[in-house]
């Protein structure tokens, strides 16, 4: 298991969506055993409380065009070129 800590975020909200948030998230991934990794990750935020919608690691992303604007989003902020090792 991991505890997962974001470092940096950001979001994308499309009314098509209904609500829903697509995030791109630059994360700690902190493992039981000790371990750490640095990593990105899409994530949805809840319409209703903006809370995290975790899906085992997966998040349906509708469209490549949705990936490639919120990484060009988080390279114009600094951090979409981090390397996660």
């Amino acid at each position: 298991m991991a505890r997962v800590q974001v470092v940096e975020e950001t979001k994308l909200e499309k009314p098509q969506y209904g609500g829903w948030v697509l995030c791109l998230q630059w994360c700690r991934y902190l493992y039981d055993n000790g371990t750490m990794e640095l990593g990105f990750r899409f994530i949805w935020r809840r319409p209703e409380s903006g809370a995290l919608q975790p899906a085992r690691g997966q998040a349906r992303i509708p469209t490549l065009e949705d990936a490639e604007k919120l990484i060009k989003v988080a390279r114009k902020k600094g951090w979409g070129d981090y390397i996660g090792d």
